[in-house]
C-alpha cells in the first residue's frame, strides 16, 4: 500500500495541473493530508462513495497519463543513473568511458 501511496503522489506532482481544481483538492486531501474518505465527504457535502469513485478514477487518469507522457518514468531514470555517477566519481580512479556512458543515457531521456 505505501509504494501504491508512493507512486500516486509521484505521479500528482507530475500531473496535477491537467486535473481539474476538484480532483486536485480531493486527491490532495487523501494522498497529501491524510484525509478519510469520510472527512472528505463531509468537506464536500457529498457521499463517501462520490469521494471514492472520484479518486479512483483520478488514480486511473495519472496512470493513463503516465503511460503516454513517461515522466515519472524518466526521472526514476534520471535519478538511477546520477547516483550512479555520483558512486562513480566517488571512487579513487572513476572510469572516464562509464561516466561518458552514463552522462550519454542521462541526454537520451530528454
Amino acid at each position: 500500500m505505501l509504494e501504491k501511496t508512493t507512486r500516486i503522489n509521484f505521479l500528482y506532482d507530475f500531473y496535477q495541473s491537467l486535473l481539474t481544481p476538484k480532483q486536485q483538492s480531493y486527491m490532495s486531501l487523501y494522498y497529501l493530508d491524510d484525509y478519510s474518505l469520510g472527512e472528505i465527504a463531509e468537506e464536500y457535502d457529498v457521499s463517501r462513495q462520490a469521494v471514492y469513485d472520484n479518486i479512483k478514477r483520478t488514480e486511473a487518469m495519472l496512470e493513463e497519463y503516465e503511460e503516454k507522457l513517461l515522466l515519472f518514468q524518466k526521472f526514476q531514470e534520471r535519478s538511477t543513473l546520477l547516483t550512479k555517477m555520483k558512486e562513480l566519481l566517488n571512487e579513487e580512479i572513476p572510469s572516464k568511458q562509464v561516466l561518458l556512458n552514463a552522462v550519454a543515457e542521462l541526454e537520451k531521456l530528454d
